[in-house]
């Protein structure tokens, strides 16, 4: 999500507007009593799914941002070892290697650190040619000496490749906006019934902020996660500038 703090306004506004429509529309026709009853229960029922799928949304984006987690971490591992099995090579082939990882480390960190979309395109092909490069570095000498340690070291790249590709799937993967639709109308029908059933009017303006806000905020705490470049929740590379202060020691 673009700004996840933008969408909080925005879905605060039609929450509340929403109950103000139900407010509007009871003092036009207002609920007959042997009716009243019937809402509450109906109420009851939609302010409980809306908790549902509420806590359902967060569940989804939750695990999400656990999966980036991994993911960095699977990273910096497969980076980290190959780096080790580089050493398996010849002298110049396992310098070139370890050059081109710390290269390619860097790169990451900029991937994972990256907040404006627009320099995504140019990072990812850096980061391809980056990919290029280190696989040739590896290809050449296996095939120019098919041994089992040289196997070994076109292995490790090969994870190294891969652990990136399942990071981006996992920074490309969003809760769906049909998901986002369905828990927005939900709460809309809830606060018009709540505008509607409303017996006080000390209550109507209790109820026709709270309500709202606090499903804009849980909202808003969703989208953050879901945010990993636009939100306030941001994730940190942490094992990956580990392993750049220890491959900079070297």
């Amino acid at each position: 999500m673009a700004s996840p703090v933008l969408f909080f306004f925005v879905s605060l506004i039609v929450l509340w507007i929403s109950e103000r429509i139900g407010a509007a529309i009871r003092k036009r026709r207002p609920p007959a009593d042997d009716m009243r009853k019937d809402f509450d229960v109906i109420l009851t029922a939609a302010l409980t799914l809306l908790g549902l799928m509420i806590g359902f949304t967060f569940s989804m984006a939750v695990t999400r941002f656990d999966q980036r987690k991994n993911f960095e971490e699977a990273e910096a591992n497969a980076i980290g070892t190959e780096y080790l099995r580089a050493d398996l090579l010849a002298p110049a082939d396992a310098d070139r290697v370890h050059q081109l990882l710390r290269s390619y480390l860097d790169q990451r960190i900029v991937f994972y650190r990256a907040t404006d979309e627009r320099k995504l395109p140019q990072i990812n092909a850096d980061t391809e040619k980056l990919q290029t490069a280190l696989w040739s570095a590896v290809q050449t000498p296996a095939l120019a000496n098919p041994t089992p340690v040289a196997a070994l070291a076109a292995s490790g790249m090969n994870d190294v490749l891969n652990s990136q590709g399942y990071t981006q799937f996992a920074w490309d993967d969003h809760i769906p906006a049909t998901a986002w639709m369905l828990l927005l109308a939900i709460g809309i029908g809830c606060d018009l019934m709540i505008g509607y059933t409303s017996r006080r009017p000390s209550q109507e303006r209790l109820l026709s902020f709270i309500l709202p806000l606090f499903v804009a905020i849980s909202f808003l705490l969703i989208a953050d996660i879901e945010s990993p470049r636009a939100g306030l929740i941001r994730l940190e590379p942490s094992n990956l500038l580990i392993l750049s202060q220890s491959l900079g020691r070297q």
